[in-house]
């Protein structure tokens, strides 16, 4: 077999190879991807599906010179072994390694750093009327899939995009987000993908390009293009918006691609490229099971095969809670943002169809349509992971605490995310949640606990979130009767009279470890489950900062406004005045990695913990 991928250097490498050459290029480059990933775990369905697309836009286009813009950018492996990153790229998501991202300090030709959907076309645009004022002559390809179209800033920017001079977008159409794509926008594009009559003239097309290439084919195309669009009809949503459609072609054509790129390049108005595309494409476990393969941990690279814990995560917890609270009130329903996966509501699915809403990716229509569904009397639960929240504040903030609606905010990833990294890490949710009227928000420290707060979330007469970690807890037994919680009260887990620690959800475990250190040196340490991030309890604040030497505060969150600084705030509401000790993550990004070795790094561990408040301690009697 050839090694055509050991030689790409640079994308300059690449436009040194026959379509031959590239073709063979390709296949090494999807085996590679299925060795790698199954060693580190990462998006390899999606990767699989967009060789031929990042083959041919770097053979057509010159890096950095010209900027890609990849939507969410999970998508970027292919690009990454093409811009001189192959011999790192076992190392993708580990430690110290590559980031399964597109990073902008990682490499000049990574344009725009991403993670999060829909935000290509926007910044791609932006890039563009900047050239543009600048007098500039690159090009600017945005690449995004089908699902970032459900997404809201796709449209602002459509809105904005057919005054700029030139532009190229690329409809990456697999149908799938995670799990397939839903409502009018994906079956629009499925109209356009699936009519028999596009077929006959796409076969003609890929033929001539295959016999002769150029000019013939260049018009071909064209011809394929304008017929495709009249079956459809002339209202071309893309159209309408000032985008020239081109398609859909087949993206796993290279031939085709790349002589549609060379003809797009030299259009001088904003286009827009349908291409049409197998997600897990060349690896069959991942074609069978494409929303497994979106994304997942280290498999088997010939059966794909994964390894089970044997455990529940805490995602799945939340879903067989949501369950049976939903067989007991029928005005439980469960929404989420395409995310079925992720969150486990696909769990959920299957015993109450019909209570079940996924939205696409559309994390503020999820928080309106819940609001919408509260004031009809429904208690609607909204499993949004932490860190896509964000993009829905100001919806939480005016439409539902405003109108004090009993929304359930169910931020799975609360906390690290590991090897996903910074756009993914829930490290902000109880800073932004905090300041909020009207709502509680809550964090357990097991898996138990979850569902306690879940029925305490059902019955509290006002919005609710409840943040809890990726993947599995300490594996606490589930009770199949869950106990609602006094909302604002913590549990005292063992009582001290020279220091409290005041943990919050997986910093319970820490905070033990903690009391059982100070205890060996002999001091008194309670350890106290918050359980609530807002409201504080700020009786049993007041209790042990009016009898304790120091207080400590442990969270899995940022220190910069925080429930460290919610604890400050009631001491000094108290008008108390005594030492306190907060562990968390510091004001900045944190980089992906192992959660142990970051928490080890960063300082959220019981034995950095001691360090920092050995200096307030004063030596027992006798010692």
């Amino acid at each position: 077999m050839s090694d055509y991928l050991r030689g790409i250097k640079s994308p300059a490498d690449v436009k040194k190879l026959t379509l031959a050459q590239l073709e063979e290029l390709a296949e090494e480059i999807r085996d590679r991807l299925i060795v790698s990933v199954a060693k580190t775990g990462g998006h390899i369905g999606p990767n699989l599906g967009v060789v031929e697309l990042t083959l041919a836009m770097h053979y057509v286009f010159e890096t950095p010179k010209d900027s890609f813009v990849f939507d969410v950018s999970h998508q970027s492996y292919v690009h990454k072994l093409l811009t001189g990153r192959e011999s790192q790229f076992d190392t993708i998501r580990q430690p110290g390694g590559l980031n399964g991202f597109m990073l902008r300090s990682e490499s000049e030709h990574d344009s725009y750093g991403a993670g999060h959907a829909g935000t290509a076309l926007s910044a791609a645009l932006g890039m563009a009327v900047a050239r543009d004022r600048s007098g500039g002559k690159e090009h600017v390809v945005a690449l995004a899939g089908d699902a970032a179209f459900t997404n809201g800033i796709s449209f602002e920017a459509l809105n904005n995009m057919g005054s700029t001079r030139r532009l190229i977008v690329v409809l990456n159409d697999n149908e799938w987000s995670i799990d397939k794509n839903v409502g009018a926008i994906a079956e629009y594009l499925h109209k356009i993908a699936t009519n028999s009559a596009y077929a006959s003239l796409h076969d003609r097309a890929a033929n001539l390009v295959e016999r002769f290439g150029g000019k013939a084919a260049r018009h071909i195309v064209r011809k394929a293009e304008e017929a495709a669009k009249g079956i459809v009809g002339r209202g071309m949503i893309f159209e309408e918006f000032g985008l020239s459609y081109y398609g859909p072609v087949d993206g796993h054509n290279l031939p085709l691609l790349i002589e549609t790129f060379r003809f797009l390049k030299k259009q001088q108005r904003p286009v827009l490229l349908h291409a049409l595309t197998q997600k897990g494409r060349g690896f069959p476990p991942a074609m069978e099971k494409q929303k497994k393969f979106h994304g997942l941990g280290p498999y088997d690279p010939e059966t794909g095969e994964t390894k089970a814990t044997g455990q529940k995560t805490y995602s799945e917890v939340f879903a067989e809670s949501l369950t049976r609270l939903a067989d007991r009130n029928d005005k439980v329903v469960g929404i989420t943002a395409a995310m079925p996966n992720g969150t486990a509501l696909d769990l959920f699915r299957p015993h109450h169809p019909d209570r079940y809403f996924d939205v696409g990716i559309a994390e503020e229509h999820a928080v309106l349509f819940a609001a919408g569904m509260a004031t009809k009397g429904y208690r609607p639960f909204c499993a949004i992971y932490s860190t896509f929240l964000q993009r829905a504040f100001d919806q939480v903030v005016h439409d539902v605490a405003l109108q004090r609606l009993p929304v359930v905010f169910c931020m799975d990833r609360g906390g690290l995310s590991g090897d996903d990294g910074p756009t993914h890490h829930g490290l902000f949710d109880i800073s932004y949640l905090r300041g909020v009227p009207n709502l509680i928000h809550m964090d357990p420290k097991d898996e138990d606990e979850l569902q306690d707060m879940m029925l305490t979330a059902l019955l509290h007469d006002g919005p609710s979130a409840i943040r809890f970690p990726r993947g599995t807890g300490p594996g606490a037994v589930v009770k199949q009767q869950p106990q609602a919680l006094e909302i604002g009260k913590a549990e005292v887990l063992g009582d001290g009279g020279d220091v409290a620690i005041f943990a919050l959800g997986n910093m319970v475990a820490e905070a033990k470890r903690l009391a059982a250190m100070l205890q060996a040196e002999g001091h008194s340490a309670a350890v106290i489950n918050a359980r609530f991030a807002k409201p504080v309890d700020e009786e049993c604040v007041a209790r042990y900062g009016a009898r304790c030497e120091l207080m400590v505060t442990m969270e899995d969150h940022v220190l910069a406004g925080g429930f460290g600084s919610a604890v400050l705030e009631a001491l000094n509401a108290q008008g108390l005045s005594l030492p306190v000790v907060r562990v968390g993550w510091p004001d900045a990004f944190i980089e992906h990695g192992r959660v142990d070795a970051l928490r080890a790094k960063y300082g959220l561990t019981a034995e950095a913990a001691m360090d920092k408040i050995r200096v307030y301690l004063k030596k027992p009697v006798g010692v």
